[in-house]
C-alpha cells in the first residue's frame, strides 16, 4: 500500500487522529514504530471493551510495527478519572499485583507476543516520589510546565465541578502520570478509548517538554456494555471478559438488545454490516456470539456454547450437565443459594429471590422459603443452575 491508503486502512473506525499528516509522516518513514496502550489493572479482567483497542494495536503488529503495552500498577492506585462521575476508589497495592499477572496472559489472547513488549509504569513514575535527591525535582519540573487551567480543561471534571462533585489532587496529577509514560517509553503512537483524549494529548505535550517527537495519538469508539447505557466496565458489571467460559461469554453476548448487536459488529468483527442487517436479527445474533466465542477459545467450543444456549433457552430444555450439590439439612433458601456457590453472599441471594431470577425445578420462588431436602434443579437466572440431591 502507498501511504495514503495505509493510513484509511490504519485509521478505519477511529474517533480522533492527532494528528493525521504526523501519523502519515511516520508511517512513511519506514521506521519500526512503538505504538503504545496502557490498561490500569483495577480489576482481575479485560473485556471486549480494551479488545477494541488491542485489535487497533494488533493491526500495527500486523504492519511490522512493535506494540508496547504499559501495565498502569502504580497509576491504579491513583485512579482514572476518564468518564467518571465519582472519584474511583483507591486500590492497594497487593490488589493491583494480582490484577496485573492476569493482565499480560490475557492481553495475547488479542495481541502477537513476539511483537509485544510489556512494561510496568511503576518502574519510572515510583522513583518520582521515592527518591527525593533525583525524582522529585523531576516530577517537579514536569508538573510546573503543566497548569491548572489546562488540567481543568477536562470534560469530566468540568462536569464534576459544575454538579459540586469532590475531584481528589490524585485525579488532578492522574493525566501528568499517564502522559510521562509516553516519554518513559519513547512512544511514536499512543492508542486509547475516545475518553482518554485528554490523556493521550498530554504524552504529547510532555514529550515536547523532554525534547521527544510527540506521539501521534488515535481513539477507537467505547464499546458499550450488555446493559446498553454505559461503557463496558467491570465496575458497572455490564461486561464480556476475554477469560469467560465459552457459555458465559456466549450467553452474554445474547443478552445484548439488537440494535446494540450492530455495533458489537462494526467495533469487534470484520464482517459486511450491510449483509448482517439483511439477516434475521435471531440468527445474526448468534452468529456474532459464536465469532466472538470462537475468537478468544476456539470454534468447537463456540459451537458446543451455541448448541448449550440453544437447549436451555431456546427450546427451554434444561443443560445436559450439571454441577451437583448435596442439601443435607432443612434450612432457607437464600442459605442454599450461598452454600451450592450460586451466589457471594446472603443479602444477594435474598435479592436475587424478591427479584424472582431464582427457581425451583423451573417454578419462581417468590420469597425466602424453608427449603425441605429434596432431589430438584435450582436456578438462578438465566444461566446458572445447580442440580440438588438429598
Amino acid at each position: 500500500m502507498n501511504t495514503d491508503e495505509l493510513l484509511k486502512d490504519i485509521t478505519r473506525g477511529a474517533v480522533d487522529v492527532v494528528s493525521r499528516e504526523d501519523l502519515a509522516k511516520k508511517l512513511a518513514s519506514g521506521k519500526r514504530l512503538r505504538i503504545k496502550f496502557g490498561a490500569d489493572p483495577s480489576s482481575p479482567d479485560l473485556h471486549l471493551g480494551h479488545s477494541v483497542v488491542m485489535s487497533k494495536l494488533r493491526q500495527f503488529q500486523d504492519l511490522g510495527h512493535t506494540a508496547v503495552l504499559i501495565i498502569g500498577d502504580f497509576t491504579a492506585q491513583v485512579g482514572d478519572p476518564s468518564g467518571r462521575d465519582l472519584t474511583r476508589p483507591v486500590l492497594d497495592h497487593e490488589t493491583v499485583a494480582k490484577n496485573a499477572k492476569t493482565y499480560t496472559e490475557q492481553a495475547f489472547k488479542v495481541l502477537d507476543k513476539d511483537k509485544t513488549e510489556i512494561r510496568f509504569n511503576s518502574e519510572w513514575l515510583k522513583p518520582f516520589f521515592a527518591s527525593p535527591a533525583v525524582g522529585v525535582s523531576d516530577f517537579v519540573n514536569i508538573a510546573k510546565s503543566v497548569t491548572i487551567s489546562r488540567l481543568l480543561e477536562r470534560e469530566d471534571f468540568r462536569a464534576r465541578m459544575k454538579a459540586e462533585t469532590p475531584i481528589s489532587l490524585l485525579e488532578i496529577l492522574y493525566p501528568i502520570l499517564q502522559g510521562y509514560d509516553s516519554v518513559a517509553v519513547k512512544a511514536d503512537v499512543e492508542l486509547g478509548g475516545q475518553d482518554q483524549i485528554f490523556n493521550l494529548l498530554m504524552g504529547r505535550d510532555l514529550q515536547k517538554l523532554n525534547a521527544q517527537e510527540p506521539q501521534a495519538v488515535m481513539t477507537m469508539p467505547l464499546l458499550v456494555g450488555t446493559d446498553g447505557e454505559k461503557k463496558m466496565s467491570k465496575s458497572y458489571g455490564n461486561y464480556v471478559g476475554l477469560n469467560d467460559l465459552p457459555n458465559d461469554m456466549f450467553g452474554k453476548v445474547m443478552s445484548v438488545s439488537d440494535a446494540l448487536m450492530y455495533s458489537y459488529y462494526e467495533l469487534l468483527t470484520a464482517e459486511d454490516l450491510a449483509a448482517v442487517k439483511a439477516e434475521h436479527p435471531m440468527e445474526a445474533k448468534k452468529r456474532l456470539a459464536g465469532l466472538i466465542t470462537a475468537r478468544f477459545h476456539d470454534a468447537e467450543q463456540a459451537a458446543a456454547a451455541r448448541g448449550h444456549f440453544e437447549q436451555v433457552f431456546s427450546r427451554k430444555e434444561l443443560p445436559a450437565e450439571m454441577e451437583t450439590y448435596r442439601a443435607e439439612k432443612p434450612g432457607k433458601l437464600s442459605y442454599l443459594l450461598v452454600a451450592a456457590g450460586l451466589v457471594k453472599g446472603m443479602n444477594e441471594a435474598r435479592r436475587l429471590i424478591a427479584q424472582g431470577a431464582v427457581r425451583l425445578d423451573g417454578e419462581k420462588v417468590a420469597e425466602d422459603i424453608q427449603f425441605e431436602p429434596r432431589n430438584c434443579v435450582l436456578q438462578v437466572g438465566r444461566r446458572q443452575f445447580r442440580k440438588i440431591e438429598k
